[in-house]
């Protein structure tokens, strides 16, 4: 299993996953031709998609669901809740795959396994996707850790994981004060310091990759999401971590000899 999060932050998430069979986005909050051009960035063509799985309905998550459903003739799998929500901004779609939270959708030898997230949208959720042996988490979205977001992240091999801001550039930035307020809420974002607690949790001799996911431009950097996660991991940490980019995608990473469940 391969993956790589085409770009992450408030203008735009998409991430990548693919086996030997097939391909999916979770989420596509770019345009249609701009997922596109940053698939070919990391070597992929678009035609190997067969699915889109959106998290949620805010447009920096969904803007080219609707443009690639029906240029490529894939389905986009949603729960009610963000298919309706989002209805207005994806548009027609090729085919729309309603499921609930807490399914499990099986694809060509992937396993997507939603988990509900805490969020201001109508049923926002994570996924876990599985191979049978290694597994990834996408976890962005949220404004605090619930204990089924701990169990479901709990012994993957791979982390996407929302470092969203730093409290106090928040603080002395330029947000009007209830926008702030929506941010530091139970139904906001994840700062470094909670991400960085939710990750001490996460930790296991089979973790291979953490990604710092959905960075805010105006209320973080790099270096203070990087801080707080090797403040957890430690300097000398065996495994992969990175920073999600806006503007780029993430290497193609890839997840092998994992252990066998």
């Amino acid at each position: 299993m391969r993956f790589s999060l085409l770009g992450s932050g408030s203008k735009g998430n998409c991430l990548y996953v693919e086996n030997d069979e097939t391909a999916v986005l979770i989420d596509a909050g770019f345009t249609g031709k701009e997922i596109t051009r940053r698939l070919a960035l990391i070597g992929r063509d678009p035609a190997r998609l067969t699915a889109i799985f959106i998290t949620h309905e805010h447009n920096d998550h969904i803007a080219g669901a609707g443009v690639l459903s029906r240029r490529l003739s894939i389905p986009v799998y949603a729960n009610r809740g963000t298919a309706l929500g989002g209805e207005s901004h994806m548009g027609a779609l090729f085919s729309w795959q309603e499921f609930s939270g807490g399914d499990r959708i099986e694809l060509d030898g992937l396993e997507l396994h939603s988990f509900a997230l805490s969020h201001d949208t109508s049923d926002p959720v994570g996924f876990v996707v599985g191979d049978g042996i290694c597994r990834l988490a996408c976890c962005t979205d949220t404004g605090y850790a619930t204990n089924l977001i701990r169990a479901r992240l709990s012994g993957c091999q791979a982390l996407a994981l929302e470092f969203n801001h730093d409290p106090q550039m928040l603080k002395d930035g330029p947000y009007p004060l209830e926008l702030q307020q929506r941010i530091r809420s139970r139904l906001g974002h994840l700062a470094n310091i909670q991400a960085g607690e939710l990750l001490r949790e996460l930790v296991h001799d089979d973790l291979r990759h953490v990604v710092l996911a959905h960075l805010s431009e105006t209320n973080n950097k790099p270096e203070l999401a990087l801080q707080a996660a090797r403040a957890v991991l430690g300097d000398d940490w065996p495994g992969g971590l990175l920073v999600a980019r806006q503007d780029q995608p993430t290497p193609l990473i890839e997840l092998d000899h994992c252990r066998a469940p």
